[in-house]
């Protein structure tokens, strides 16, 4: 029983250090806690999540690469250290500013403890939320309406969502098509689609740098594709030009779609969000199982 004998003099040797914690000690250890804690939920709810799992990658080979020896590649990540570091902040910046902005409009308490349950989660869209979309936008089409109408999926768009105006409705083809109305104060800008309901109009997209893209597409295709190569969300865009309706998603752009196909676009969305909670819940069953 070597292990035993090992474990118990690890205990034995944990009691003299815990002797001269005093209270001062665990109060530190909380409040680096809980800052960690919320920094782990500013991450999450940023493009920071998907940059934070790259960095890990890194890691994981930067570890390899000191395991086997790899002087050559250690030498490299020791001098591009600083300028990854530089470069890191540059591409977090919006992100940071807007951390500090709202840690100084919220309370002390609430920051610490950033829990909402005001809001439920606003799960995926569904099936009922598909038809009002197609509808609005194939009756907006027939009119040449422009629209431009993004749906948001696991990356959070509340970047973008602050630069317009909130709405908080149910998404229904009247709300849609009324948003979109020439004339009308929502009508500029893009509609982003969160869950069920329409968050917020008039918002600023990015605009694709791609040179691939046609010359003859103006501003609000453009805003389409950029939206979709930045994050992972289906966007729908109406030509006030020709009332055509197209689909970007993950940088590409689906042109010329009818009624059908595009809600069989939205339908491949929705299905395939249900089998990633799909395989969550199995893979949330089976670990409890193992425990």
């Amino acid at each position: 029983m070597q292990w035993w004998a090992i474990v118990v003099n690890y205990l034995k040797n944990c009691r003299i250090y815990l002797e001269n914690v005093d209270f001062y000690d665990v109060l530190e250890i909380l409040i680096i806690a809980i800052l960690l804690y919320y920094i782990m939920v500013w991450i999450k709810a940023t493009r920071a999540w998907n940059l934070l799992k790259g960095l890990v990658m890194i890691a994981i080979f930067l570890s390899l690469a000191a395991i086997f020896e790899m002087n050559t590649i250690l030498w490299i990540a020791q001098n591009i250290l600083g300028l990854a570091v530089t470069a890191l902040v540059v591409v977090l910046q919006p992100e940071l500013r807007r951390a500090l902005e709202e840690l100084g409009k919220k309370s002390l308490l609430h920051t610490i403890l950033p829990f909402d349950n005001s809001k439920g989660d606003p799960g995926r869209f569904s099936e009922k939320t598909i038809n009002e979309i197609v509808k609005a936008c194939t009756e907006m089409a027939k009119v040449k309406t422009g629209a431009l109408i993004v749906i948001e999926r696991d990356t959070p768009l509340q970047e973008y969502e602050r630069t317009g105006i909130d709405v908080d409705g149910i998404v229904t083809s009247q709300l849609l098509i009324n948003i979109f109305e020439h004339n009308t104060p929502l009508h500029d800008g893009a509609v982003i689609i969160r869950g069920n309901r329409v968050a917020s109009a008039t918002c600023y997209l990015p605009l694709s740098d791609n040179l691939g893209l046609s010359k003859e597409l103006g501003t609000r295709h453009r805003a389409g594709v950029g939206i979709s190569e930045n994050t992972d969300s289906l966007t729908i865009i109406v030509s006030e030009e020709t009332g055509k309706i197209s689909v970007a998603y993950k940088g590409e752009l689906d042109r010329n779609l009818n009624a059908e196909t595009l809600r069989t676009h939205m339908q491949k969305l929705l299905s395939g969000s249900a089998e990633e909670t799909k395989s969550k819940y199995i893979k949330l069953g089976r670990s409890r199982s193992k425990g």
